[in-house]
């Protein structure tokens, strides 16, 4: 059922109720329901049940009152075609089948628009995603964040948000310390093993590749940043830690754009500490006397709000602990007049938020309490010929995104991006998820992204033997669309824009894959109960022009999670 469908019926409830309701001082606070048996009708209302004690009223008896309204409403004509009332006073309605059918004209009139709204009214939306370190390449629970992040930035704006895609680079601190040290050590021509290495030193290829570079004084670039030309000389420690930090940058930016992920912005931790925003709100914290110092290091006065114990804040050596400069950075984010501001991080970060939104709140500046939002996923398991991979040669330590790429394409590129995105955001982000490689490069309904393109392209077939031609179907008479699949399409076709919404206000993207699949399986199960080009004209158009708007919301939803829809399989 449509939102304004929805609304209507609310509205038909309301008009009903007024009379029955005057003088009581009540406010009807009316939910319509889909009935768990759908043969019990479409819409379900508890409404009477509600008010029953407060009007001092039997509930069947104060729904039979409610139902005598809503027959006698003239605005039901044409939206309500009957209603029941079930058990001790359920309201079961039934939508009258032009109004079930009238969504594929929708559809048809907004095209790519069909989902979309401007519930956001153009408001600022700051969602941080993959800030990986530039310490190595992309991992795949960077990969995850990708598709996660990138999938919800899409659904902030398919609902009139102004969104601003970030990527915040951790490039200041110990890791970027023993990344240049790892360099340093490959360029002097040692390598893992020897007695010379580094106990603590980063063990991939990549390393060995960033050396020899290194060493060939090359030039590099990362997208948004100054090239970096290496020295060439072993002992330069400040030049080796430029020209890694600047190697792996653009790595990493290689490997976003084969996930076909773009960033508005990228924030490098280093430049907190350059322009004196750590500084800064650190002192902020100490004139507001939310700190006091203890065994010759600061605290934060966390416990004031909901930690379970006190956080130092600058040990006695004089460095920070590693939420001071998140803090910092969040007071730039709201700054920035982001009055939302969503992380989206691994469930190894659980430990910061309180601590975070703790210094926002007692810096004084009027920072909401549950600011930023947080979406945390859990670890991504990679397995390949039915056994688990943990490490790749070029990472020496784990897979890396590439890998997934490169495996689940068969070596096509733009089909591994397609599994890989759809994957990874296929289930809810606070599960652990099992990726499939063997599953991803399958042709059948088992690999759940094939299943849902191929259902884009079967329609695509049928199209292409009708051969018609697609814009008369607009205006097609949609009554002959009675069968029983033909109405559980029309349902899941009208599901897409409350989907969007819901997943939206749950920061959850997964449910729009969830949607794809479950509109897949109508579109299949219709196709295998019901031929679309029939003899009959009137059958024949109404049924194609109810393919054309499955195949506009099939595409839709791919697009908003960023996997393509191929027309041929």
């Amino acid at each position: 059922m449509l939102a304004q469908q929805k609304q209507d019926i609310a509205a038909l409830f309301q008009a009903a109720l007024a009379p029955i309701v005057a003088g009581s001082g009540l406010t009807p606070n009316i939910v319509l329901e889909r009935p768990r048996d759908p043969s019990h009708g479409d819409v379900a209302c508890n409404i009477a049940m509600q008010l029953a004690k407060q009007l001092k009223s039997n509930p069947r008896e104060l729904a039979q009152k409610i139902v005598a309204a809503l027959q006698a409403d003239p605005n039901a004509q044409g939206l309500v075609e009957g209603v029941e009332i079930a058990g001790p006073g359920f309201i079961n309605l039934r939508v009258a089948a032009a109004a079930k059918q009238s969504v594929v004209r929708t559809i048809l009139a907004q095209q790519e628009n069909f989902g979309r709204a401007q519930t956001g009214a153009g408001k600022p939306v700051i969602i941080e995603f993959v800030s990986a370190n530039p310490t190595g390449p992309l991992h795949v629970g960077h990969g995850r964040q990708a598709a996660l992040g990138d999938a919800l930035s899409s659904l902030y704006e398919s609902q009139g948000y102004k969104v601003t895609r970030e990527f915040y680079y951790n490039d200041a601190g110990v890791q970027i310390a023993t990344l240049a040290t790892s360099v340093q050590a490959r360029a002097r021509g040692f390598k893992p093993g020897d007695a010379e290495w580094p106990e603590s030193a980063y063990n991939g290829d990549y390393i060995a590749d960033i050396a020899a570079d290194f060493l060939a004084g090359k030039t590099v670039s990362a997208s948004d940043g100054q090239p970096a030309t290496a020295s060439g000389d072993v002992n330069d420690i400040e030049s080796i830690r430029a020209f890694a930090v600047t190697y792996l940058r653009n790595e990493q930016d290689i490997d976003l754009q084969a996930f076909g992920v773009k960033f508005d912005n990228y924030y490098l931790e280093s430049s907190l500490y350059r322009d004196g925003k750590v500084d800064a709100a650190v002192q902020a914290l100490v004139n507001a006397g939310k700190t006091f110092e203890q065994d010759g290091a600061l605290w934060l006065r966390t416990t004031e709000y909901g930690d379970d114990k006190d956080r130092v804040m600058r040990k006695s050596d004089g460095t920070y602990t590693y939420f001071v400069p998140d803090v910092a950075y969040h007071i730039v984010k709201w700054q920035r007049g982001f009055g939302q501001a969503i992380n989206v991080q691994g469930s190894d970060h659980h430990g910061t938020i309180a601590r975070v939104r703790a210094g926002l709140q007692a810096v004084g500046m009027g920072i909401p309490q549950g600011y930023p939002d947080y979406v945390l996923h859990k670890m991504v398991t990679v397995m390949k010929n039915g056994e688990e991979v943990k490490i790749s040669k070029r990472a020496g330590s784990y897979v890396t995104v590439r890998d997934l790429i490169e495996w689940s394409g068969g070596g096509d590129i733009a089909r591994g991006r397609d599994a890989v995105r759809f994957f990874l955001i296929s289930r809810k982000a606070d599960t652990e998820f099992v990726f499939d490689v063997d599953v991803a490069l399958k042709t059948s309904d088992e690999n759940p992204v094939y299943y849902v393109q191929y259902a884009n392209a079967r329609i695509c077939s049928v199209l292409a033997q009708w051969g018609g031609d697609e814009s008369v179907l607009a205006g097609v008479d949609l009554a002959p669309l009675t069968a029983p699949r033909e109405a559980a399409l029309l349902a899941t076709l009208a599901a897409y824009p409350e989907t969007l919404e819901r997943a939206l206000s749950e920061l959850g993207p997964h449910q729009v894959a969830f949607y794809l699949r479950d509109l897949a399986g109508e579109l299949h199960g219709y196709y295998n109960a019901e031929r679309v080009l029939v003899d009959d004209e009137a059958t024949r158009m109404a049924r194609l022009a109810l393919l054309v708007a499955t195949r506009q919301v099939l595409r839709n939803g791919l697009a908003l999670i960023g996997v393509s829809a191929p027309n041929k399989m």
